[in-house]
C-alpha cells in the first residue's frame, strides 16, 4: 500500500512485472517517478473497476498499457487477462483451460453472447467447496460451473466484459438499477483521487433506493445532484439529494476494493443522521 516503496523496490531490483488494483495504479501515478519504473515491461490489473482516465494516466507517465484482467478466490484465482495488446473496456479471455459461459440470471438458458448475464466459470482452478458448508457450496455450483456472482458479456471473439454484481442491483418502483454504472457516472464528475460508492437500502414507497457515499469536498451534493440529472442516467436511477453524502474517505481492503462490509455497517449506524453529522462522523 506504499507507494513510494513500491517505486524504490522496482527500481532496486529491476522488476519487469506489476500486477495491482486500481487504486494502488492511481497512487502510483502520482507518487513514483518514470525512471524507478523503467525496466517494467507489464502492468497488469484487477480486483476492482479500471477506470480509463487511470489508463491513460499510467500510459502518459510510464509509457506502459494497464493489462487488465479478472478472476475470484473460488477460481485460485485467475479466470481471465488481456494479451500485451489489451482490448479497452475488457478483461481478456480466458486463460487456458479455464472455460466461460454467460447465462440468463433467472431462468439460466444460454449461452449468450454479446448479451449480458450470469457468468459462469470451470477449470482445473476450481475450488472444490466452501469448508464446512455444503450447502453455501451447491448454491454456487450449476453442476461443474461456478456461478461468479458477476454480471458480464462475451462478445463473438470470447473476451470478457464485467458490468456489475448481481448483489449490486436494487429493484426500484420495479426496475433493476445497476450501482456500478450510476457509480461510474458519479466517479466521473469527481476530482482525481477521489471515489465514490453505492449502497441501497428499503424503501417503503418504490422497494428500494440508492445511498451515494463520495469523497471529494470540493463538489456540493446539491452540485452533484444537478450535475448527474445532466447525465445519460436515467432519472429513476439518480440517488435523491439528500442520498449524496460527502463522507472524508471510502473504506477500503488491502486490496484496495471498496470495503462493503464496512460501508453497509456505516449506513445501518449512521442513516438517520443528517448528512452533516454522517460527513464528521467518518472524519
Amino acid at each position: 500500500m506504499d507507494a513510494k516503496t513500491i517505486g524504490d523496490l522496482t527500481a532496486k531490483y529491476r522488476g519487469t512485472i506489476i500486477i495491482s488494483t486500481p487504486t494502488f495504479y492511481a497512487a502510483y501515478v502520482r507518487k513514483i517517478q518514470p525512471e524507478q519504473f523503467a525496466h517494467l515491461r507489464y502492468a497488469i490489473v484487477g480486483a476492482e473497476k479500471l477506470r480509463p482516465p487511470i489508463t491513460a494516466a499510467f500510459k502518459d507517465r510510464f509509457g506502459l498499457e494497464l493489462i487488465e484482467g479478472y478472476g475470484c478466490t473460488e477460481m485460485a484465482p485467475v479466470v481471465a487477462v488481456n494479451m500485451p495488446e489489451p482490448r479497452p473496456g475488457s478483461v481478456g479471455r480466458p486463460i487456458p483451460g479455464v472455460s466461460a459461459r454467460v447465462v440468463d440470471p433467472v431462468a439460466g438458458g444460454g449461452p449468450l453472447v454479446g448479451e449480458e448475464g450470469m457468468l459462469l466459470v470451470s477449470g482445473p482452478n476450481r475450488m472444490r467447496g466452501y469448508l464446512d458448508d455444503p450447502d453455501l457450496t451447491a448454491s454456487v455450483f450449476h453442476r461443474e460451473w461456478y456461478a461468479t456472482g458477476d454480471i458480464a458479456t462475451i462478445d463473438a471473439d470470447g473476451y470478457l466484459r464485467i458490468t456489475d454484481r448481481v448483489s449490486r442491483f436494487s429493484k426500484i418502483a420495479g426496475e433493476m438499477v445497476p450501482h456500478m454504472k450510476v457509480e461510474e457516472e458519479i466517479q466521473a464528475l469527481l476530482e482525481e483521487g477521489h471515489t465514490a460508492t453505492v449502497v441501497s437500502v428499503p424503501d417503503e414507497a418504490r422497494g428500494e433506493r440508492l445511498i451515494a457515499f463520495y469523497s471529494d469536498p470540493a463538489i456540493t451534493p446539491a452540485e452533484l445532484w444537478e450535475k448527474l440529472t445532466a447525465t445519460s442516467l436515467p432519472r429513476l436511477w439518480i440517488p435523491k439529494r439528500e442520498d449524496l453524502r460527502q463522507i472524508e474517505a471510502i473504506p477500503t481492503l488491502g486490496s484496495g476494493k471498496v470495503d462493503m462490509l464496512s460501508v453497509a455497517k456505516f449506513v445501518q449506524e449512521r442513516l438517520a443522521a443528517k448528512p452533516e453529522t454522517i460527513a464528521r462522523a467518518t472524519g
